[in-house]
């Protein structure tokens, strides 16, 4: 069974960028508590502050589908095409080295 990562890049809109971060840290702690979520990061450009990227890593797909029915991902998708400009991909591995064994 292959791990399933999906990546975003989240560009805030002007004057959203609080707004965004906000919403996104209010996420994580739901995510990462996901039966099915292996990891849910959030990172942001050191060059431009208003643009965030998230790693998240699920078991399977069937663990993808289940966090798009959280209520916290239904909150997500309500508000983010206001806050930020949007591009995730749902990745499969290629090659992907683990380290820890």
């Amino acid at each position: 069974m292959a791990h399933i990562k999906i990546m975003a890049t989240l560009l805030a809109r002007p004057g959203k960028t609080g707004e965004l971060e906000a919403l996104l840290f209010s996420m994580a702690p739901h995510c990462r508590a996901e039966p099915g979520n292996l990891r849910w990061d959030i990172w942001r450009d050191q060059t431009k502050a208003d643009r965030y990227a998230l790693d998240e890593l699920y078991v399977d797909n069937a663990a993808v589908a289940a966090h798009r029915e959280t209520p916290h991902f239904k909150n997500y998708l309500s508000k983010i095409n206001d806050l930020a400009d949007r591009n995730a991909f749902v990745l499969e591995p290629a090659l992907v080295a683990n380290k820890n064994g």
